[in-house]
């Protein structure tokens, strides 16, 4: 296995992830506030080329990163792809019409340097045959109960808020989709494919996956980019690392240095997605989104007010 191979796929998971969440989003957006945590929204979508186009992209970076997980540690993996807000900045910005700020460019930088430092500290060898003991899992629900906490407190919540949280738990579930992942892809190492029909582990994968959509997409549509985004980016990984460590057995150096290092590399890894996701460019997003052709006025729907609920029906009027 070509590890160079397996860098330069997970980074190409990260473009396609990044260009993907920023069209789905842009469409996202546009729906009112009585869609939250309903079916409809989701069939709303479904007929928006731009948010399609966004799953198409989404989904072929998922699969990229599959390919990533199943080679690499995922506690290696998920710093890598949190670089995916780098590529989604750079879309948004010509997509607002907006210019590259300082506070944004140090973010990258802080968000570069925190891949780096974590990077150093996991082993570069490709995984074995480590399969997550089953005694173990039970950390993956304490992350899932956290994040429908999440949800929950969100749902009674407006705006920024609302979508932050949601944000929160759309993030935790996509790190368990992650573990699941690679428990699916250890599977296939030594079976064929048909075995994932009598595994719990493939059955999770897709739930995990559709729940972690549906709660991105809510996010999406309860506030601009730059509310929900930097939770969704921040937990991944930190739900991800966690569950490759307490899971697989991921290596980490418990030297005094290497601990030092890795604690490093997370903090800088969450306070550069959160400057990078916190752009401007993200919320301005959906005011350009007025301007493009073949979105109807009478379809987008007015700045969202917390306490609230706008009906584009009703050409935008409150309720």
């Amino acid at each position: 296995m070509d590890l160079d191979a397996a860098y330069a796929t997970a980074l190409v998971a990260a473009v396609l992830l990044g260009i993907g969440f920023v069209l789905q989003q842009y469409s996202a957006e546009q729906e009112p506030d009585s869609r939250f945590l309903s079916i409809k929204l989701i069939a709303d979508l479904l007929r928006k080329p731009r948010w399609l186009a966004g799953i198409g992209c989404m989904i072929a970076g998922q699969l990229l990163q599959a390919w990533a997980i199943g080679h690499l540690e995922l506690s290696l993996v998920e710093p890598l792809l949190s670089t995916y807000l780098l590529f989604a900045l750079i879309l948004a910005v010509p997509m607002s019409r907006q210019a590259f700020r300082l506070p944004e460019i140090t973010g990258a930088l802080i968000l570069c340097t925190g891949v780096a430092l974590l990077s150093v500290t996991r082993s570069a060898k490709p995984i074995g045959l480590s399969f997550g003991s089953f005694t173990h899992w039970p950390a993956a629900a304490v992350i899932a109960v956290i994040a429908y906490i999440a949800v929950q407190i969100g749902q009674t919540r407006h705006g920024q808020v609302r979508a932050s949280l949601t944000g929160v738990g759309a993030g935790l579930v996509f790190g368990i989709q992650d573990a699941f992942t690679r428990q699916t892809l250890e599977v296939l190492q030594t079976h064929p494919w048909t075995v994932l029909f009598t595994r719990w582990s493939a059955y999770a994968l897709v739930g995990a996956g559709v729940i972690g959509i549906w709660l991105m997409q809510n996010a999406f549509s309860a506030a601009p980019l730059r509310a929900s985004l930097p939770a969704i980016a921040a937990c991944e990984p930190l739900a991800g690392i966690a569950l490759g460590i307490v899971v697989f057995g991921d290596r980490i150096q418990i030297s005094p240095g290497m601990l030092a290092i890795e604690a490093g590399g997370i903090a800088a890894l969450i306070v550069g997605v959160i400057a990078v996701a916190r752009s401007s460019a993200f919320s301005g997003l959906r005011t350009i989104a007025s301007h493009l052709p073949g979105v109807p006025e009478t379809h987008l729907v007015p700045e969202k007010t917390p306490g609230k609920v706008h009906d584009p029906a009703s050409g935008g009027a409150e309720r």
